[in-house]
């Protein structure tokens, strides 16, 4: 098996060894990246193991990455463009696979590439599109309604203040359209104070949007919908989320899965069997980076994991013979 050295400079794959040893990949095993990105993950199981890999990216220059990658792999790498959410679909002929995995959020390929438009810190086009179709995030500030803005914000960017920035965006379309990530960076931190942790003002508003644009929840939601599904018995799924609202989806799906919600009122009597649940928790609570790569990689700091086995079926006793 060759090694696969192939890998971007700037990229960083967030809480890789927890990944691995949660993933354990093993040889003649079937695994699944819903979000390839830089190829970290990709890189690293299929180094760990003869295995093969189907890996999945929306962005198409992601998939050229994975391209190259995968004539490195000879034929054991195989990519997908679309969405996570759209796995059962584009990966069902594929499985059932062993292991699937999903590192949420924006890439480090995106962020540091401002024509994306993904960054406040680098002026550039106001895009922030992961794929390259839909409405980008110019469209939405130029043509949205205040209340439908300050909505954006609050839900998908948990901005307190969304209605002052919603208000400051409108009064300042008027004037000019807003075309860059500088032209809005600015009216944010115009009428947002930074906070105690000397976090960018325009951190959330810019997550917010992001999320709005590339419809990132309801990927999530389709997504864990659809791996569980796609698990061979005995199969891993491992979720890497970046901010409360993707663990806050995760961690109750994941639940419901493993039959941790309980009973629905507590005057409603427990059934008096109940099945075992087709999958369970590969961990109680969920991982976070260490100290050391939090300190090295920023992103890692909010990086939490989880992650779901889905249980051998059970093996029905031979006719005649104790149970």
């Amino acid at each position: 098996m060759n090694a696969i050295t192939l890998v971007h400079s700037g990229h960083v794959p967030v809480m890789l060894h927890e990944v691995l040893e949660a993933l354990s990949p093993r040889a003649g095993g079937r695994y699944l990246d819903g979000t390839f990105g830089g190829g970290g993950y990709a890189r690293a199981i299929l180094n760990a193991a003869d295995c093969t890999l189907d890996a999945i990216d929306r962005d198409p220059a992601a998939i050229e990455r994975g391209n190259a990658m995968a004539i490195q792999a000879n034929g054991r790498l195989r990519m997908h463009q679309g969405t996570f959410g759209e796995m059962e679909t584009l990966v069902r002929a594929e499985g059932p696979f062993d292991g699937i995995v999903l590192d949420l959020g924006v890439s480090s390929f995106q962020i540091d590439q401002a024509e994306r438009g993904f960054s406040f810190r680098n002026d550039g086009p106001l895009d922030m599109r992961m794929g390259s179709d839909g409405p980008s995030a110019a469209d939405l500030v130029n043509t949205y309604k205040e209340a439908e803005l300050a909505d954006i914000l609050y839900r998908y960017g948990e901005e307190k203040l969304s209605r002052r920035i919603a208000r400051a965006i409108v009064a300042a379309r008027t004037e000019a359209p807003i075309t860059t990530t500088g032209q809005l960076a600015h009216i944010i931190r115009c009428c947002v104070p930074r906070d105690r942790a000397n976090i960018d003002p325009a951190t959330r508003s810019f997550q917010g949007l992001r999320i709005a644009v590339n419809d990132e929840l309801g990927e999530l939601e389709r997504a864990l919908e659809a791996a569980p599904r796609l698990l061979a018995p005995g199969g891993i799924f491992v979720v890497v989320t970046f901010h409360s609202l993707e663990d806050r989806l995760a961690k109750r799906a994941m639940a419901v899965l493993a039959g941790r919600t309980g009973n629905p009122s507590r005057y409603e009597p427990a059934p008096l069997r109940q099945e075992a649940p087709a999958f369970s928790l590969l961990y109680s609570r969920p991982l976070s980076a260490t100290d050391e790569e939090s300190r090295e990689n920023p992103r890692a700091r909010s990086a939490r994991l989880r992650a779901l086995v889905r249980n051998p079926a059970p093996t029905m006793p031979v006719s005649g013979m104790p149970s």
